[in-house]
């Protein structure tokens, strides 16, 4: 799989490029600032970086980090959803720097997984558990194709809000020829 660099924002030029073991240390304050908030992973909020570590890098397929000359700025994830009739439908997650937001990343990070799920044989894209409160996020893949399927209600305990709902969100990724 190719390093992929593409044009974001005008005057910036973004790479995603597949995460290495010695990347988890620039992936690790992202992915902290974002658990330790609370407000859109079912992380704890206390979790340790061995955790963060194997949740992120280590059980995943694989996953990818964005950087502008050498900063990381977001990180994404991507594995199979289920197993054994469900493994053509994977999961990504996604994150990205809290100064760094607004550019698009996420934005690039989605498409880019996209790019990787078809390469890797997926034919669908789940996201399993997405806020309901998360509204950019909900915004931004529902503008990238994805449709709500499933609501739970309550079932995300948001640390302000209180219970909210989590929204099952899906794409398939494969067209007839």
């Amino acid at each position: 799989m190719s390093t992929l660099t593409i044009s974001f924002q005008r005057t910036d030029m973004l790479q995603i490029r597949e995460a290495s073991e010695v990347d988890f240390d620039k992936i690790w304050p992202i992915f902290q600032g974002i658990a330790s908030a609370g407000d859109t992973y079912a992380y704890p909020t206390n979790i340790t970086i061995a955790e963060g570590r194997r949740l992120w890098l280590e059980t995943p397929r694989k996953t990818f980090l964005a950087e502008d000359d050498g900063e990381v700025l977001g990180t994404y994830y991507i594995k199979t959803n289920q197993a054994g009739p469900g493994a053509h439908v994977c999961n990504c997650g996604y994150m990205v720097a809290a100064d760094a937001r607004g550019r698009g990343i996420a934005t690039a990070m989605c498409k880019h997984s996209q790019v990787v799920a078809l390469e890797l044989g997926y034919e669908a894209m789940q996201f399993n558990f997405v806020a309901s409160t998360n509204e950019g996020a909900v915004q931004l893949w529902q503008k990238l194709g994805f449709d709500i399927v499933g609501r739970l209600p309550e079932a995300f305990k948001h640390p302000v809000q209180g219970n909210v709902d989590a929204l099952i969100m899906y794409k398939w990724l494969v067209h007839d020829a």
